[in-house]
Order: structure tokens, then sequence, then C-alpha cells
């Protein structure tokens, strides 16, 4: 018995040492910063890329206009942002670029200063957007609408992403509203900014982050995004195990630099089974009618069919589909 492990292990190490390994796949992400990016915290954590031999480099956008114009200038292979970004690529900047998974509904809740009683109040303010033309814009301006504001009743203010439009908030009494996700809306509810409730509640089902790939790419190195979307799914379900919620936590903390109560409450956001992140990253094709619905309304362009924009080939391979 002992010989044959010993011989069994003599081959084991021959194998290993016939040939160079090889080197791992290099990928450049670039994600907003939030708790949506716990299942590529957990996939790099966990040696979920690794062990398919990923190499990923995950960067932090400071707006949209750097993620789109990266991705389409190939500086990153992959992003993770609101789906309504890729659709303005497609159509605006006609760029080929396709959603390949998704994600989430964005968590946004829509936060005023403390004067602002009701959200009519807003009337002759400003509000902050990340960019005036894209995604959760047009949340604000659907949410101003249904409040029965019109464009125009307000000012609109890009200043990027959700940490950039808190820290604004914070800072300045007269920006008066935007939208907000965990772990910022958690800072803004200690700040003493109102919490007015979720974007959803307010205008409906809503595709959020998405993982979004050039067409291109995608059809030049399947196996490579396949991989990658193993990887993701195994994050996320690795994230969303009960038994892993203190790994967890400290992931999201260490992450997001948070303090450990702050961890605690955006985890259990996260894994909330009715408004955290979705299981499997399964794509919401009713969130996603809404978002073209949205951009249809406050751009006055028409978008085309929902599948324009979409590859999900990748993710059925990934789930073994």
């Amino acid at each position: 018995m002992k010989a044959t492990r010993i011989m069994a292990l003599a081959a084991s190490l021959a194998t290993l040492t016939a040939a160079p390994a090889a080197a791992d796949t290099k990928l450049t992400l670039m994600v907003f910063q939030g708790m949506q990016n716990l299942p590529l915290l957990a996939a790099r954590s966990t040696g979920a890329f690794t062990r398919r031999g990923l190499d990923v480099d995950i960067r932090i956008a400071p707006n949209s206009k750097e993620l789109r114009d990266g991705l389409a200038e190939g500086r990153y292979q992959i992003v993770h942002t609101a789906v309504d970004n890729g659709v303005a690529m497609k159509d605006v900047a006609k760029i080929d670029v396709v959603a390949v998974i998704g994600g989430d509904n964005s968590f946004n809740h829509f936060y005023v200063q403390p004067d602002i009683a009701r959200i009519p109040d807003l009337k002759g303010k400003t509000v902050l957007v990340d960019a005036l033309d894209t995604a959760y814009a047009f949340q604000v301006y659907e949410v101003l609408k249904r409040n029965g504001l019109a464009k125009g009743d307000y000012t609109p203010k890009p200043v990027g992403a959700t940490f950039k439009r808190l820290e604004a908030m914070e800072a300045e009494k007269d920006d008066k509203a935007s939208t907000l996700n965990p772990p910022f809306s958690l800072r803004a509810d200690k700040a003493g900014l109102k919490d007015m409730g979720a974007i959803t509640g307010m205008i409906g089902p809503y595709q959020a982050t998405a993982g979004m790939v050039l067409r291109s790419w995608a059809e030049a190195n399947r196996e490579t995004l396949t991989l990658y979307l193993q990887a993701y799914i195994e994050g996320l379900r690795w994230s969303l195990d009960p038994r892993n919620k203190e790994e967890a936590t400290r992931l999201l903390a260490e992450g997001l630099k948070l303090p450990p109560e702050v961890a605690a409450r955006t985890y259990a956001l996260a894994t909330d089974p009715k408004s955290g992140l979705t299981k499997d990253a399964a794509f919401d094709m009713e969130g996603f009618r809404n978002v073209l619905k949205l951009r249809t309304d406050w751009t006055g362009q028409p978008t085309a069919a929902p599948e324009t924009y979409l590859d999900l080939s990748y993710y059925q391979k990934a789930l073994g589909q």
C-alpha cells in the first residue's frame, strides 16, 4: 500500500513538472464601489478565479464616462455597472456592448436633506446624479415626475459615483437629493439625511448592475468569459451561504473600508432574500424592460428589442445549461 502511494505521488509530481505552468489569463475589471461587489470579493478571496486560471484586477470607477470609455477602448475587458450604461454605449456611441449576467435592482433609495419634507418640495432645488443622461439619473427624473415635478422644475447636477454624491450632500446643504445605495445609504442615515423610500417601490422593477463586455471580445474569448462567469456565480453562492456570514462580512469591511457594525448591516441587506443580490445573478427581463422604457421616456429616442443588448449564452453555459 505504501509503495503504491509513493508511486502515485511520484507520477503526480512528474505530471506537474513535465512542462511549465501556463500563465494565468489576465482580466481588468471596472466596477462602482458598493456592496454589489461582494461576489467579486468572495471569488477573489476564496480562489474561485485562480482555480480557473484567471488573474483578475478590479478597478473602482470614478464615474460612468471612464467606465464606458475604458470598456470601449479595451482598457477593461469586463465591467459591472447599471445596464443602462451598456444601452447608452450601443445606442448613442454605437459600441457593440452586450450584457452577459445580471446582479441586482440597484438597492437605491431616494435621499433628501433634512429640510425637505416631501419630494414635491424639491421644486427649484438642485438634485445630484452620476451623469445627466444615463441609469440612475433617469430614476431620479422619474421619481420627481411621479411627484409632480417636470424637467426644468429642478436642476440636475452631475457629480459622479455614489460615494461622491453622498460626500457632496454632506458638504453642501443646497445639494438637496440623490439616489444612494448601501453602504453609502447607511452613512447617509447616520449623517441625518432623510430616506424617502426604495426606488423600486416608486418606479417598479429595475435591472441595475449587470456584467457587460464588448461583443467582439466575448466571441474571441468564449472560454475565458465562461470561466469568469462560473467564478462570479461561485463567489455569489458562497456569499449568500449563511455559513460564510462572518467571513463575507469581513470581506465587506475590508473591501469597502467599513466599520464592523456597518459591514454587518450591509451584509444583511446584500443577502436579503427579497431585495438583496439576485440568486445566481440572473438577469431580470421585466426590470430591463423598465430600464429601456425610462431611457426612451427621458431621451426621446426609441430603444431596440431587449434581446439586442444581451447575450446570455455564456451565462447559460456557465450554469451548465
